[in-house]
């Protein structure tokens, strides 16, 4: 007889290629520059990555202003407004952007709709770094519209001339519905050329709704600042699991999530390195949820190179 008790474990999970980019970065930039090396915002958008880099010698800060003059500063993967890296020039500062490729995609668009007077509306999260450093590249022509609720207040000056952008670790349903609002609204309204949402946060989404259905309980890994993280957890229990939770280590599970559960299903945020999984595996383990079945409809295979900042100073150093 089957072990009724059992781990629905998701693949892919955990770092994507421009969170794996942007750790190593901040790790290369310490053994090439000394610490410390300055970090503006939280790397990526996780506790245990962002204080093991510390312990290392990173320091994290807000902005530029608390940076010495004349130091290292790597800018998160989240991205950056353009005046951030003026900043950065009048202080004299050596500026690493590790701004996950993805998201300059976005940046980019942004500015080519701008260039060509077009309103441009960007779906996402207010106060999110990265809705943040977008909006920066074009404040006059962007818009935020933050979910299929705000669409009612949109104005556009001409409704023939409107395009959408997104913030790149939305939930694709939500984010598709918010669109679906804005076209009843505006039937002109443009897509951007290629899907903004990124390739990491849609397979993990797109895992957890294959099992969601499956399981008594979801355990998500990463930490609550962590916009594709949440998303999973919401994604879950839209999807038919009984109850959703998110963790950033494995003591925060609550017995009680256990309780009379058979299935539990685990995946973790974009910005979650995997020993945070494992540990949450074996406290499992522990508890009778030894059998871990592995589901893994995609397989990811992109990386990304290291900021060209970066890369050529390591080169100059024998250390490419």
């Amino acid at each position: 007889m089957a072990d009724p008790k059992r781990v629905l474990l998701a693949k892919p999970r955990g770092y994507c290629a421009g969170v794996d980019r942007a750790v190593v970065t901040v790790e290369k930039a310490l053994e090439l520059y000394g610490a410390p090396v300055y970090v503006r915002k939280e790397i990526v958008h996780n506790r245990h990555v962002v204080e093991t880099l510390a312990g290392k010698g990173a320091v994290f800060v807000e902005e530029n202003e608390e940076v010495p003059p004349g130091s290292v500063v790597v800018f998160s993967a989240h991205g950056v407004a353009p005046e951030v890296h003026d900043q950065a020039a009048e202080r004299g500062l050596k500026a690493i952007d590790a701004t996950c490729p993805l998201v300059t995609k976005v940046h980019k668009e942004a500015v080519r709709y701008a260039e060509e007077d077009y309103d441009i509306l960007l779906i996402g999260h207010e106060g999110h770094e990265e809705v943040i450093g977008t909006s920066g590249e074009a404040p006059e022509h962007i818009q935020l519209v933050d979910g299929p609720d705000a669409v009612d207040q949109v104005k556009v000056r001409d409704p023939e001339k409107v395009v959408w952008l997104s913030q790149t670790t939305l939930s694709v349903d939500e984010t598709m519905e918010t669109v679906g609002r804005l076209k009843q609204r505006l039937p002109m309204l443009q897509s951007p050329p290629s899907d903004d949402i990124c390739y990491a946060t849609q397979n993990r989404q797109q895992v957890v709704k294959d099992i969601a259905a499956e399981c008594d309980v979801m355990l998500v890994v990463g930490s609550k600042n962590s916009s594709n993280s949440v998303r999973l957890v919401e994604v879950a229990v839209q999807h038919g699991a009984r109850a959703g939770y998110l963790i950033d280590f494995a003591h925060e599970i609550d017995e009680a999530w256990l309780e009379g559960a058979s299935t539990v299903g685990l995946s973790s945020g974009a910005s979650v390195p995997d020993n945070l999984v494992q540990d949450v595996l074996a406290h499992l383990a522990k508890r009778g949820f030894a059998n871990v079945e592995v589901f893994e409809p995609v397989t990811e295979k992109i990386a990304f190179s290291l900021p060209r900042e970066l890369a050529k100073d390591l080169k100059a150093a024998g250390r490419a």
